[in-house]
Formats: C-alpha cells, structure tokens, sequence
C-alpha cells in the first residue's frame, strides 16, 4: 500500500476522533530557530573541517604514514584509511540516534561534538612512520575509527534538530544552513592547508606543519560546545514528550520492521546526495594534483574558489525550494548531471585553468541543489518519535557504503582503467538511480509539517489560515499516527 492510500486509510478511521486546534499548532521563536541552525551547523562545519584537511593533505599524509607504498597507490592507501571511518558510522548512528530519540537532541548533539573534535585533535599528536613505524598508521586508523563513530550520530543529529526547530513555510531554507556550515568548514580546512603550504613550502608541511590544522580543532570544538548547551530543546521533540502518558520506547527492530520503506528511500537519496558530494569536495583536490599533474596550491585554490561561490548558492536552492517544492530542485540537478558531467570533466582535465574551473563551477551548481534541499527533505521522511534513530540509520549506511568509499572507488578504478573519465561515469549511473527515486517514491513535503508533528508557523496570524486549509490539517492528522496504527499499515 503506497503512502498516498495509507493516509487516506488512517483519515477516514481517525477524522471523528481528531481534529485540529490552534493549540496544537507550534509557534516558533525565530531568534531561537537561528540559534539552532548556527549551533547545529558549527558541528557540521568541524566535521567537514576535518574532512578538508584530510582531503587537501592527502598526499602528504601518504607520505607520512605510508611511505613504503609508492605512486597512486599511497593515494590509495591514504584514501582507504579515510573510508574505513565509515564502517563504523553506522554503529554510532545507530547509538546516538537512539538516545537522541529517547534523551533528546540537545544533548546527544553536545556529546558528539565533544568526541569528534578530541579525535580529530589526537590525529596532530601521532608521530610520523618514521619515528614509530607501522604504528603511527595504526594509530590514524584509529583516530578515523573515533571520528567516524562520532560522526554518526552528528550529521543527522543536526538535520532532525534544525527540522524540528523551524517553521514549515522556511524549512527549506533554514535547513541549508547547515549545509553552509560544510562549505564553511570545508573552506577553513583547505583555507588553512593552502595558506600553510603557501607559507610553509611543501618540505616543511611534510615535516611537521600538516599537524597545525588538526590542533585547530579544539578551539572550534569549545566554541561549538558553548553554543549547544545553550540550545534549548526541539519544539517537535518537546511537544512529543509533554503529550507522552508514560515511557514509549521504540526499538531498532520497529524501526527495521515498520519503516522500511522510508529508510530506503532515504538511503537511495544519500547514495547520489554523497556520492556527487564527496566526488567534489574529497576527492576533487586529490585528482587535480595526483591524477592530472596540477601543483597542489593552484588545485587546492581552485575548489576553495568554487565552494565559497557555492555558500550563496546552497542558500538560494534552499529558499527556491520553499516556494516552488524541493522535488524540482532535486531532479533538476539530477538531470543536469547526466547531461553535463562529461563536458564538465572534460573542461577539468584540458588543462586550460579558466575551462578547470568552469567544469568545477558546473558539478558545484548541481551539487547546491541538492545540499540546498536534503536537510529538509531527509528529515521529512520519518515520524518524530524515530527521527533521530532512523535518519542516523538510513543516513550514515548509505553514506558508509556509496559516501565515504567514493574517493577510494575512483582512485582504484582510474588507476585500473587509466582512464580520467571515470568519475564522470560514476556521476552519472548514480544520478540516473536518483532520477527514478525522487520521480517515483518522494512525496512534496516543502511547507508542510513533518511526520507526526503539528504544523509550525512564525507568526499567530498564519495559525487562521491553517485552520482554514482542510487538506494541511489532514496532512497532520493523517500522520499522527501511533505505532500501533504504523503496525496495522
């Protein structure tokens, strides 16, 4: 039975019973709904801060870890021990996304950052191969292990918390902040990396300046640590709890039995959402100077260009997309991707920089459609009381599978092949898996509550025009529905 008949099916059985009053109707405070998107994105912005220097040092950490392997091989190597983090994103999804269904998503949004930030600090303090031998690749590994467990439960973390905390009518909109929060990290990580190599000289970074960004991480992690324990709870998760009459405590194996759907589709959205994301922003620095010769400054420079051009525009995909439906925006992208990736790679490899940089430019813009759009719609997908457990589930296994092994997967193919067009081709066969997904099993959720929540609006004088719409309120009504009820559907 599709969503479409389910809903229907619960309305008719529940119409007499429930009704919607302007009391179930969340006012949201928007000082505080900015507030959580500024805290919720600080975290993104360390993850992705690690994940910047990690990509634009990746060379050199081949170097200082792996110095035994040779050629592309060490980018391998390297690549690998950034992938491996993501077998165990999964269990710490899974964790925190839990506790936070139970605890709440203030507090489980402190504890990862806290972990996150230590783990990557303790990867400035290994000593080199050369000092320590295999062990310093063991300890990196790790290190990696730590983040990537932390990390699990963040992302998610972060989408359920701004979802929540927002009104329907700027969902969109506000939830691309968080995305900004990667750009931004993204861009202090190889912002720092390229002003250290730029000053440094590439000598000395192999020597000891590729640890200075990583101690960076304990000043940003205080910071983000202030900010989130003076977060107040969700709206969503806290009207979830004061209409609650005793405990209820949803189990993994619910969540396995009673939302499969929901989680793969979820999972189908990440694979193409990561896959084009990492492509760009992880592996991207690494192909410029390694597969095609760039010097690594005039490659690192270059994405740094092209992801602060992009802040503005993630910004504005998420605005659009309040107005005329994330679904547009995201298929949109999707299209232009199989159109245009292999021109874009094209330009990348000729060597020309103006022509590198436009097909940069062409991948990026179609990347913002969909970081614009998925922290709303991800979120969207699942009922309050499993948000967090099942977004962290659906999120970080697509993400551990397709997301983190892209980098991996194009430098051990490119290296097989020879040939500089696989991440083109790569591009493509997931954004034509994507074209399918969201034609055929994402509904339009732009201006609407979320599952298993009232609506929220801004202001007092938009709650008469809900109560006047009919078919919004039943949206609500039809979705309120208790385990129970998801049990007999």
């Amino acid at each position: 039975m599709d969503d479409g008949r389910k809903d229907k099916k619960r309305l008719k059985s529940k119409k007499a019973k429930q009704t919607l009053h302007k009391d179930d109707i969340t006012i949201v405070d928007s000082k505080a709904a900015k507030k959580a998107v500024v805290a919720a994105g600080i975290g993104n912005a360390m993850e992705w801060f690690d994940f910047g220097i990690y990509s634009y040092l990746a060379v050199t950490l081949g170097q200082v870890f792996f110095p035994e392997v040779t050629g592309s091989m060490q980018l391998v190597y390297t690549f690998a021990t950034f992938a491996v983090a993501f077998l165990v994103r999964p269990i710490g999804g899974i964790f925190f996304g839990m506790l936070g269904d139970r605890l709440g998503r203030k507090r489980i949004l402190a504890i990862t950052l806290i972990i996150m930030a230590l783990a990557t600090l303790s990867i400035g303090l290994i000593p080199s191969y050369a000092s320590i031998g295999v062990t310093a690749s063991v300890l990196l590994l790790v290190a990696r292990l730590v983040q990537g467990f932390s990390t699990g439960g963040e992302y998610s973390g972060a989408m359920t918390y701004i979802a929540e905390s927002t009104s329907d009518k700027k969902r969109g909109f506000m939830s691309s902040g968080l995305e900004v929060g990667t750009l931004v990290g993204y861009v202090g990580g190889a912002g720092v990396v390229t002003l250290l190599t730029f000053l440094l000289g590439e000598e000395t970074m192999l020597e000891w300046g590729w640890r200075i960004p990583f101690f960076i991480a304990a000043p940003i992690g205080i910071i983000g640590l202030y900010l989130r324990n003076n977060l107040e709870e969700s709206p969503a998760f806290q009207a979830m709890e004061d209409a609650k009459e005793e405990e209820q405590r949803v189990t993994l194996k619910e969540i396995l039995v009673y939302h499969k759907k929901p989680l793969l589709i979820g999972m189908l959205l990440v694979l193409f959402y990561n896959v084009v994301d990492y492509m760009l922003l992880s592996y991207m620095p690494s192909h410029l100077s390694s597969v095609l010769g760039y010097g690594e400054t005039k490659g690192l420079l270059l994405i740094l260009i092209v992801m602060l051009i992009m802040i503005p525009i993630v910004l504005t995909m998420g605005y659009v997309s309040d107005r005329i439906g994330t679904k547009k925006i995201i298929l949109t992208g999707l299209i232009g991707l199989v159109i245009l990736s292999i021109p874009a790679f094209m330009m990348i490899g000729s060597g020309n920089n103006w022509l590198v940089f436009l097909g940069l430019m062409i991948i990026a813009v179609f990347l913002a459609s969909f970081q614009g759009t998925m922290p709303s719609v991800l979120p969207s997908l699942f009922f309050t009381d499993v948000r967090y457990g099942s977004l962290s589930l659906t999120y970080n296994v697509s993400a551990s599978l397709f997301g983190g092994t892209t980098p991996l997967v194009i430098a051990w193919l490119i290296s097989k092949t020879m040939s500089n067009m696989v991440p083109a081709y790569y591009i493509m066969a997931v954004s034509i898996i994507g074209i399918i997904v969201v034609s055929f099993f994402v509904k339009e959720t732009s201006g609407k509550p979320l599952r298993g929540s009232a609506p929220a609006v801004e202001e007092k004088h938009e709650i008469q025009g809900i109560l006047e719409e009919p078919e919004d309120a039943l949206w609500w009504k039809g979705e309120k529905a208790s385990l129970d009820e998801r049990k007999e559907d």
